[in-house]
């Protein structure tokens, strides 16, 4: 059986163009590009928690890298360089190639290089560290929201929940949904283009992984503002056989509450509609206006059905250390 070094060495030490020092020393060494700010983020990722015990280790793989560099996304960051760290309880060389390739086939789709990490044994538990760059000034944040600002979502959110609910056996979706959910679930699309595009343009963004009702409400928060959610106007699920008022009232707490879609949620002056449109057309992703910053106590998000009133969901998004409030 491989041991430590032998397995990191085999599975994980691959070329760095981008760094002065990869993997193999005590620290990686990297030299930023002369003028940009470095945007840096960690998460974890539990297995039972953040995924379930046996998903496809390919597949998630890629979903360790791919919310970590979402969050870059959210700050209009440019991603550059990952540390993986990780602990399993037991080798199976099998499941960490796959996991390997799955790592490494986001890594070089959106260019970014593995330079260091470490592995130890306990319960399967991955921790990334991204590291992205952006111009000074420049980053996307939660607290540049302003009244009159519009709202806007991208992607489906709702999905992944429906996914994992799917998997649960907790719903039985119709075709075509079974795909297109388990898809969104286990691998995310993090929108590091959008975020890019974005910059000039939103004055506030946050990455939609704990819900978009609970995410925008970190954004209306910080930003000392209020926010209001339209329901004609969130984005459409797709479309399948006829199904009953609880898969679409499940299918709409999702939407609002489920999180793990790591879709863009940002806000932009009315100005900025027409730009917004462009960056939609050019990406071949569909924005969403989904509603407007208004007055009102810091953080309440408040959802309005087509009569313009307001209507009470009991989940709002999903908190680690308090009552847990996926759908």
């Amino acid at each position: 059986m491989a041991g430590e070094f032998a397995l990191i060495d085999k599975y994980f030490a691959r070329p760095t163009p981008s760094a002065v020092l990869g993997p193999g020393d005590d620290c990686a060494l990297i030299q930023p590009t002369p003028g940009r700010q470095l945007a840096v983020t960690t998460d974890m990722l539990v297995a039972g928690t953040h995924f379930l015990p046996d998903t496809d280790p390919r597949n998630l793989g890629w979903k360790a890298l791919a919310v970590n560099l979402s969050d870059l996304a959210a700050m209009g960051a440019q991603p550059r360089w990952v540390t993986l760290a990780g602990a399993m309880p037991a080798v199976d060389e099998l499941w960490i190639e796959k996991f390997a390739d799955g790592f490494f086939a986001c890594a070089a789709e959106y260019g970014v290089d593995v330079i260091g990490g470490d592995t130890t044994k306990g319960p399967l538990n991955l921790c990334i560290t991204a590291i992205g760059e952006v111009e000074p000034g420049r980053a996307l944040r939660r607290d540049g929201a302003s009244l009159g600002d519009q709202i806007w979502v991208s992607g489906r959110p709702g999905l992944a929940s429906l996914g994992l609910a799917q998997l649960q056996g907790r719903i039985e979706l119709p075709e075509p949904w079974p795909r297109l959910c388990i898809a969104a679930l286990e691998k995310p699309r993090p929108r590091v283009a959008l975020g890019l595009a974005l910059i000039g343009v939103a004055s506030a963004a946050i990455d939609v992984s704990d819900g978009l009702l609970a995410d925008l409400g970190h954004i209306a928060e910080r930003s000392g503002c209020a926010a209001e959610v339209k329901l004609v106007q969130l984005p459409h699920l797709p479309k399948g056989p006829t199904y009953d008022a609880d898969l679409r009232r499940l299918a709409l707490e999702c939407q609002l509450a489920g999180g793990d879609d790591y879709e863009l949620c940002f806000t932009a002056p009315f100005e900025q509609h027409l730009a917004i449109s462009r960056i939609a057309a050019a990406l071949e992703l569909p924005l969403w206006c989904i509603g407007d910053i208004v007055a009102g106590n810091a953080g309440l998000v408040t959802v309005l059905d087509p009569d313009g009133k307001p209507v009470e969901f009991e989940h709002k998004g999903y908190d680690h250390f308090g009552q847990a409030t996926q759908p």
